[in-house]
């Protein structure tokens, strides 16, 4: 865990090079997933079961690959109630915060007598992929799936790698719309996905985080089908005054930290006996979770403690363009308000991260790796194309069409300029 003083000398030196540190993946992991993907692509579903015998050490068929409605139902059965309400509970918020990102189609007739506009189609087809082996994530089920349906997407095709189907991620799944799943992870999951094999169709665009050959994957993949984003490791900056409990907010830099031994948590304080406490806290609380071994190392490897005066806390922010940062303060509009690059904002003492993980509605699909500069989170746009409309009639295009010839004269393209001189009775010179 890294100390900084922005009153010290070398603040500037220091900070600038953690920001340049690269948290992400071995060198070797883009060219095992392509390989994955050649595979695939070429060798269809017996490369794909072949990956699942090799990588996964799962003996699958093309008839055993999909999850069975009876499956299904039965996991959902052994659910514990108390999740189940859970689920529900958050899928109806997650619904109601998308249902108001719809866009509306538009269409007018401007002063040159052009009809103009755009409508919004759904993607047809998109594949959800959802992570195993670290825990079940039945929110990373919700937070893909659950904008898909709300933008109308025809088909939601899940794929987690086999093992053990866990209960909570089928009713997840089934509350969210998912009309397929398979039983596929990896490099090879997110090629079938993209390319088809066997009975599992291609998809348009493919979503979810992953590990880091998914993430590779997705990369070389993309114009195949779209992607959302590349996810790397978690972060969280948690700008915080010495009124807070620091029990209160070493756990939550400690929720992200717990995801991956690479994530990041930052502290922003004014007070530097408070950043003491929070550093004794983290000690103690690491002692006692489940998750502690990689929380740990993420903490003393990628942490840090920035003491500087909260004024420049949305300077830093900025900067950091991380993907959670929590203003806990009272009247923390204040500074917030000047935050320009951030995945997601929470506010306030009684608003940690984990809410918005699960229950606030906003998504917890977000930029990672100070993307926030130029990406937001997954929402319904991410399953939503806008197609153009433009239509003329003789008295409009008698105007536009002299502009369109002179351009593509300039631009050196004589055929474009024919296809509107011909419509004005006039050849261009070619």
């Amino acid at each position: 865990m890294r100390r900084f003083d922005v009153s010290k000398a070398d603040f500037e030196a220091r900070f600038s090079a953690f920001l340049d540190e690269r948290r992400g993946s071995p060198a070797d992991v883009d060219a095992a997933a392509a390989a994955i993907i050649e595979g695939v692509r070429t060798g269809g579903i017996e490369a794909v079961l072949d990956y699942a015998r090799k990588l996964d050490r799962v003996e699958l068929t093309a008839e055993t690959l999909r999850v069975t409605d009876a499956e299904i139902e039965a996991g959902v059965a052994a659910c514990p109630a108390d999740v189940r309400d859970a689920i529900a509970f958050a899928a109806g918020r997650i619904e109601t915060y998308h249902r108001r990102q719809r866009p509306t189609d538009q269409q007018w007739t401007d002063d040159a007598g052009v009809e103009l506009g755009w409508r919004w189609t759904p993607i047809e087809a998109v594949g959800v992929y959802v992570p195993g082996g670290r825990a079940a994530y039945p929110s990373t089920v919700l937070m893909n799936a659950m904008p898909a349906k709300v933008a109308g997407v025809d088909r939601i095709a899940m794929t987690t790698p086999p093992g053990r189907l866990e209960p909570a991620v089928l009713a997840a799944a089934k509350e969210a719309g998912v009309t397929e799943i398979w039983r596929l992870g990896g490099a090879q999951a997110c090629a079938a996905l993209a390319y088809g094999a066997g009975p599992i169709r291609p998809v348009d665009k493919i979503v979810g985080p992953g590990n880091a050959y998914v993430t590779a994957a997705k990369r070389r993949l993309y114009g195949v089908v779209g992607i959302d984003a590349l996810a790397g490791p978690s972060e969280i900056v948690v700008v915080a005054d010495g009124l807070n409990d620091p029990a209160w907010i070493a756990a939550d830099l400690l929720s992200q930290s717990e995801h991956d031994p690479a994530a990041q948590s930052i502290l922003i304080t004014d007070d530097a006996a408070f950043a003491e406490r929070v550093i004794a806290e983290v000690e103690a609380q690491l002692i006692t979770l489940s998750t502690g071994e990689d929380a740990a190392i993420a903490w003393r490897e990628h942490g840090a403690v920035i003491l500087a005066p909260l004024e420049r806390s949305p300077e830093l922010v900025n900067r950091l363009a991380p993907e959670h940062v929590e203003f806990a303060m009272d009247e923390p509009e204040r500074l917030s308000d000047q935050v320009r690059h951030a995945g997601a904002i929470f506010l306030g003492r009684l608003t940690p991260e984990a809410i918005g993980d699960y229950v606030a509605g906003s998504n917890h699909v977000l930029p990672t790796s100070r993307a926030a500069r130029f990406s937001s989170g997954l929402s319904i746009y991410d399953f939503l194309k806008r197609t153009s409309i433009v239509k003329c009639d003789a008295k409009s295009f008698a105007e536009l069409g002299p502009h369109t010839v002179a351009l593509a004269e300039a631009e050196g393209l004589p055929a474009h300029a024919r296809s509107a001189a011909i419509r004005l009775n006039r050849r261009p010179e070619v």
